[in-house]
C-alpha cells in the first residue's frame, strides 16, 4: 500500500466545523495532511456544540446539558488541531465550481483549490407554516437555541415550543434550565407513534434514555406537555408581535395559551445546496419525503472526489455525523492512495445510529397532511410574503405542478432564505392541490450564492491554494 510520502500530498477542503467537520479535518491531519477547514461561524462546534462567544462563562453542564462530555471532547480536539490544519471562520462558501469553492469573508472574495472536497453542511429547522407565523416573536427552534447558546438569552419571557421531534424537548428543557418560562410545549406526533418505533429506538439505548429524561425534566418543572396537537393559529399583530398559540388537542378540544414567543420546528432537514451546486445527483427519499444527495456508505458522491457528511446528507444526530465525518475523510484517503484503518468499524456503528434516526423519524413523523389543510392566507413563504392561496392559483391558473416553475411564477422560494424554510411545505402545498405524489413536483434547484453577500467585494486576482 501507498504511504502518505510516497504520493501526491492531495489538496482537501472541509466545509464545516460542527461533528462531521472537526473529525474528518482530525482523520485527515492523523495521515499527514493539512486540510482546509472553513467554517461559517465565528468558532467551531457547529450548530449542536455551537460554543459561547469570547468572555462568556456558562459550565458546559449549562450549555450542553447531558451531552457536555461530547462537547468538551469535540473542543478539545478542534483545539489541538488548529496548528496543523488552515482554519477559516467566519467564511461563507457561496458557490462551487470545478475543484475550486467561491468563499467570501467580510468583503473579501476569493476562489480556493481543491483535489478532495469534503461537505459537512449541517441542517436546519424543518417548517411548517402555521396562521400567524410572520408575527414578530416566531422563531425555529434552531433560532431559540441559537439565541440562548450564544447570547445567553431567552427569545421571549413566556415560551411556547410547537412542533415535533427531539429538538422540541431539547430546546424545551435547556430554556427550563437556564431560568426560562415555557408555557408549553405542544407535539404534534402522539404517544402511539413513539409505542410503534421503539423496536428501532432500542438501537441505541443511551440516547433513548436521554430523551426520556429531558421529558422527566419538562414534568418536574411542571410545563404543559400536550402530544397529538393539530396547530391553528399564532396570534398576534403586526404592532405587538405574538400574543398566543391555539390548537386542537387530540381529543378535539381547543386549546389556547398566552405567551410572547414561539419556537416552531418538525425535526431538520439537510443543507443540501452545496451538494447541488457541486452537481451531485439527488434521489427522493420517501421515508422522509425529502429529496437528499445520492452517497455511498462511505460518504462518496456522484462527483468524484466529492464526499458528503453529516446532517448535511442524511440527518442521523451528532454521534453519526461524527462518524460519517471520519468515513468520508478515510474514502477521500483511499481514493488517493493513502490507505487508514477504521472503516469497517465506523460503517458498523453507523448502521446502528442510521436504524435509531430511523425510529426518531417513525415517532416523530413530519406532518405532510397539515399543508392541505391550510387556510389560503396563512404565508407560506415569509421572505417573500407568498400565501398558501397565491401557490394555489399558480397550479389551478398556470398548470405550475413542479417547484420550479411555480417559484417562476409565484416567487416562493425566492428571498433571504433561498427555500430553506419554505420549499418544504411549498412542495406539500403543491402537491395536495394538484393531486399529484410529492415527488413529482421535484426540488427547488440550488443557485448561487446560496445566502446574501455583500453588495461590495475586493476579489482576490486570482485562484488561489490557501496552502
Amino acid at each position: 500500500m501507498a504511504t502518505t510520502a510516497e504520493v501526491k500530498r492531495p489538496i482537501v477542503v472541509v466545509i464545516g466545523a460542527g461533528p462531521a467537520g472537526v473529525r474528518a479535518a482530525q482523520a485527515l491531519v492523523e495521515a499527514g495532511l493539512r486540510p482546509t477547514v472553513i467554517d461559517e461561524g465565528r468558532r467551531d462546534g457547529g450548530q449542536i456544540y455551537r460554543r459561547q462567544p469570547e468572555g462568556f462563562s456558562r459550565s458546559y453542564e449549562m450549555l450542553y446539558g447531558t451531552e457536555a462530555t461530547r462537547a468538551a471532547s469535540l473542543h478539545r480536539d478542534f483545539d489541538a488541531l488548529r496548528a496543523q490544519i488552515d482554519y477559516l471562520p467566519d467564511t461563507l462558501v457561496w458557490n462551487i465550481g470545478p475543484n475550486a469553492v467561491h468563499v467570501v469573508s467580510g468583503t473579501r472574495y476569493r476562489q480556493i483549490a481543491f483535489d478532495s472536497l469534503i461537505i459537512c453542511s449541517g441542517a436546519t429547522d424543518r417548517l411548517m407554516p402555521v396562521p400567524g407565523w410572520h408575527f414578530a416573536g416566531t422563531y425555529a427552534l434552531g433560532g431559540a437555541q441559537v439565541a440562548l447558546k450564544s447570547q445567553g438569552c431567552a427569545i421571549g419571557a413566556r415560551v411556547v415550543m410547537m412542533g415535533t421531534g427531539p429538538l422540541l424537548y431539547l430546546v424545551a428543557a435547556q430554556y427550563v434550565k437556564a431560568g426560562a418560562t415555557v408555557s408549553a410545549v405542544l407535539d404534534t406526533s402522539t404517544f402511539a407513534q413513539r409505542l410503534r418505533a421503539l423496536p428501532q429506538l432500542l438501537a441505541v439505548p443511551s440516547t433513548l434514555s436521554k430523551g426520556i429524561a429531558l421529558m422527566r425534566a419538562l414534568r418536574r418543572a411542571r410545563v404543559p406537555v400536550r402530544r397529538g396537537v393539530t396547530p391553528l393559529a399564532i396570534s398576534g399583530s403586526p404592532e405587538h408581535g405574538v400574543t398566543g398559540v391555539r390548537v386542537k388537542l387530540a381529543n378535539g378540544e381547543t386549546f389556547d395559551v398566552a405567551c410572547e414567543a414561539v419556537a416552531l420546528g418538525y425535526h431538520l432537514r439537510p443543507e443540501t445546496q452545496l451538494a447541488d451546486l457541486a452537481g451531485c445527483s439527488f434521489r427522493f427519499d420517501a421515508g422522509t419525503r425529502t429529496w437528499l444527495p445520492e452517497i455511498d456508505e462511505d460518504g462518496r458522491s456522484s462527483v468524484t472526489g466529492i464526499y458528503l457528511a453529516g446532517d448535511g446528507a442524511r440527518v442521523r444526530g451528532a454521534d453519526a455525523a461524527e462518524h460519517a465525518g471520519r468515513l468520508a475523510a478515510l474514502a477521500a484517503l483511499h481514493d488517493v492512495g493513502i490507505e487508514r484503518q477504521g472503516a469497517a468499524k465506523l460503517r458498523a456503528e453507523l448502521a446502528r445510529l442510521t436504524r435509531f434516526a430511523a425510529g426518531l423519524r417513525a415517532a416523530f413523523p413530519w406532518p405532510a397532511r397539515f399543508a392541505a389543510a391550510l387556510p389560503d392566507d396563512t404565508i407560506i413563504c415569509r421572505c417573500e410574503a407568498i400565501t398558501a392561496g397565491e401557490l394555489r392559483h399558480v397550479v389551478r391558473a398556470m398548470g405550475a405542478t413542479e417547484a420550479n416553475r411555480a417559484k417562476a411564477f409565484s416567487r416562493v422560494g425566492m428571498g433571504r432564505c433561498q427555500g430553506r424554510y419554505c420549499s418544504h411545505a411549498g412542495a406539500e402545498v403543491i402537491a395536495a392541490e394538484a393531486r399529484v405524489p410529492l415527488e413529482a413536483v421535484g426540488r427547488l434547484r440550488g443557485q448561487a450564492p446560496v445566502k446574501p453577500l455583500p453588495m461590495a467585494l475586493e476579489a482576490e486576482p486570482k485562484m488561489e491554494d490557501v496552502r
